[in-house]
Formats: C-alpha cells, structure tokens, sequence
C-alpha cells in the first residue's frame, strides 16, 4: 500500500522485523560540544542561549577572549577516529544496531552537507565523511546503521525567524531540515532515522508527515527502514514508528507499542566530559539491570557513548561495552529475538525478569540467592519441565514449591575473590 502523509495512515505501517529482534543497540553522541567537553552536549545552548554564569565562566577561563562557539569547530579534529575499531568495539558490545548524531542541535553536520556551508565535518574540524566512515565500517560488520537528526538547530537565524513568526514561515525547514534529511537517506541509505528536536513546532510546520510519506513509499530504504517518535511538539509516544516517549523512559506495565529505551553510560550527559568521575557512571550491575528490564516489557536498549573532540572512546566506557559484550555471550539467548512472556517480574521481587521464545521461558535473576535455591512463583511446571542455566552445562535439579511454581537448586558457585557477574538466567522449557 502507498502511505498518505497523515498519522493514522503513517502510524499504520508494520514496524520492519529487525529492530524488533535487535533488542541492543549503542548511541554516539559527537560533535563541537566534544571540544569544551564541559557540563553536556547543551554547552553552546546554556552558555548563549540561557547565559549561565558558571559557562561564562568556563569559556573565559579555557579560551582566547572574544570565544564565540564557532571557534570549537576547527579543533574538534578527530585525529584519533578510527571507524573500523568503533564498529570493533560495538560488536564486542553485542550492539545489533548503531545511532550516531549525523546532526545535534548546534546544526553542525557530521556530513558535508551541502546546506550546512562551512559548519560540517568535510569543510572544517575533522576534514573528514564522518557519517559515511562509521556507516562503512559497521556494515562491514553487519551491524545496522542509524543516524540521529535534530529538527531544530538553537542558533540558526531561519530558524530564529520562523519562530519568530509563531512558526508561520517555514524557511528553515524548506531550506535546511528537510533538504539535509533527504539528502543523509539518498546518500547513506540509513536502517533507522532518530528524529529528535521537535519540541517547539508543530507537525504543521515540520512537514514531518510528507518526508514519512516519502520515506516509506519511495525511497531507497522503503522497507527496512525504521524511525522513532520526535517528529513535532506532541508526537512523542502518540506517532511515528518505534516509541522513545522520554529519555530514559522507563514504563511500569508492559506497553503495547514497540519502545525503546535510550541512556547513558556518563548519567549527566550525553556528549563527552573531561571532568566526568567514577561515581558519575553506570557500572556494569546497572546497565545489566536497565537492559534486562528493558527487554522484559519489549523494549529495545539503546546505551549511549560520547568520543573526546580526538575521537576516542574512553577506556572506561570501552570497559562497560565489553561487559555488556561478555555478559551477552553467556545470556544472549534470552534477550535478542526474545518476545515478553505473560509476566514480566516476580511479584515479590523486582530482582527476577521474564523473556520468552516460543514455548521456552527465560527467568534472569539479577541477585545470586543466598541458599543456592531460587525460587519462581510465577511459571507452572508439569512432569515434562526441564531447568538448565545459560553458560553452565548439564540440566539443574528442582521441585515444586508449596505454591504452585517451582524451587531451583543453583550450581555451587565457588568463592571468588572477584565481584560476581551481574545477573544469570535460567531457561524453562515444559512450564506455563
């Protein structure tokens, strides 16, 4: 069917089966803002646009007097951006797809946009195809590409003015937004367009409904194509394709539209910061946590890195992809192409997720039981049920409990001078 460019017909399209199955994912957030690397990936909006002291502060303590933001671009060099070792570590992550920001909005593209003269990663900074390096390199990988664009940009005058107007005109998306949306599908053929920026306008003035129309009907990625729901000032978690609804969205009940969650290794920001601490961090318990809970209510878990103005991705957040990455070698099973089961948690315990593939049930538990048994209320099981654990061999011994669900004796896990892994599953076949 060819989609009319209106939600109830746009909203109608069946979401492509990959992003579904994918179920992790890593966000790169890098551009200008990765040169003062100070406060988020908003530098430039809180120091001019809102004036705040302490950036004020900042800019004349670090940089030349008379700094304007412009100024950041030529040292955001990239000298140390070597796309085929990203696309290496967001494999080792177990990362089945990548969003990298193409444009924030500072409006800096990481492409030489024809519409974006002289503030792009081809005509100053890097001097380099920035989007298209890293799209290369992850196919090679087989990894799914998508690329984050910002509707909005803070600073540039049509945009001024069209607000100005009470968004009437609309010269800066006839000349900027859309154009450079075309032109980032036409060139780089992406898997997902993560729209973002939305807020301020309505759907009126984003034209958001006839590129989506374009976007499913006629363009090169027609079918495989998968987007998000920031396309105007009141369609997050009403319309478009997957629901983000809000950073860091974290349902209670299972919701019946396919979602995702986004966050972030660094808790304070998105971009790169050179004065981030270890307490400012997400260790590997925590993103375990978030990604297990994610998965449970259907969700996909999108985990976000900010590279230094170089280039490069900090060894400590190396360090949490690859245990996301190791703990995903062991327990993948449960999560990529998993579906929710009937019940997503323990009723006694928020420390006990459910998953499911067909008959089979995943119950991953993110605390070791202090007796060695764990204990699972909600499964039934029946003479045919068969317990073994992901990564240990050999079938476990259990019983039913008093209720109705069953006791699972655990293997015997040595002392370790080691902290335990964060979180193990157990797979159920022959249980309702």
């Amino acid at each position: 069917p060819r989609y009319r460019p209106d939600w109830a017909s746009l909203d109608a399209r069946p979401l492509p089966a990959w992003f579904d199955r994918a179920k992790v994912g890593v966000f790169v957030h890098w551009g200008v803002f990765a040169v003062p690397a100070w406060g988020s990936e908003w530098f430039w909006w809180h120091w001019r646009g809102e004036r705040r002291p302490e950036y004020e502060r900042f800019v004349r303590s670090r940089f030349p007097p008379g700094t304007a933001y412009a100024d950041f671009a030529p040292r955001f060099t990239g000298h140390d951006f070597e796309p085929r070792q990203w696309a290496r570590l967001f494999q080792r992550a177990g990362a089945r797809y990548v969003v990298l920001t193409a444009k924030h909005h500072e409006g800096f593209t990481n492409w030489g946009s024809p519409m974006s003269w002289n503030w792009n990663s081809l005509d100053t900074g890097p001097h380099r195809d920035v989007v298209g390096e890293l799209g290369e390199a992850l196919r090679e990988s087989n990894i799914r590409y998508g690329l984050y664009h910002s509707l909005l940009e803070w600073f540039n005058p049509l945009y001024l003015a069209d607000k100005e107007s009470g968004f009437k005109t609309q010269n800066f998306v006839l000349k900027k937004t859309m154009p450079e949306l075309y032109d980032i599908v036409l060139k780089y053929k992406p898997d997902l367009i993560w729209s973002d920026g939305d807020w301020e306008a309505p759907e009126s003035y984003w034209n958001s409904t006839s590129f989506l129309a374009w976007l499913y009907n006629d363009s090169p990625v027609k079918d495989v194509v998968v987007v998000n729901d920031r396309w105007c000032n009141n369609c997050s978690c009403h319309h478009g394709g997957y629901y983000n609804c809000a950073d860091k969205f974290k349902p209670g009940t299972l919701p019946t539209h396919k979602w995702e969650m986004c966050s972030s290794i660094d808790k304070l920001s998105w971009g790169y910061r050179s004065n981030m601490n270890i307490a400012e961090l997400m260790d590997e318990a925590h993103i375990i946590e978030e990604l297990v809970q994610t998965v449970s209510f259907g969700g996909n878990y999108l985990l976000n890195v900010g590279p230094t103005k170089e280039g490069v991705i900090v060894p400590i957040f190396q360090e949490r992809l690859m245990a996301l990455g190791r703990w995903l070698e062991t327990n993948g099973e449960a999560i990529y192409e998993s579906k929710p089961w009937r019940v997503q948690m323990e009723n006694s315990t928020v420390t006990v997720w459910y998953t499911s593939k067909g008959p089979v049930v995943y119950a991953i538990f993110l605390v070791w039981p202090r007796d060695n048994v764990l204990e699972l209320t909600s499964p039934v099981p029946s003479p045919a049920t068969q317990v073994t654990m992901l990564g240990f061999a050999g079938p476990l011994k259990w019983a039913q409990s008093l209720g109705k669900g069953l006791l699972i004796t655990l293997p015997y896990m040595l002392p370790t001078p080691l902290p335990p892994q964060s979180g193990w599953t157990v797979k159920l076949e022959g249980v309702k």
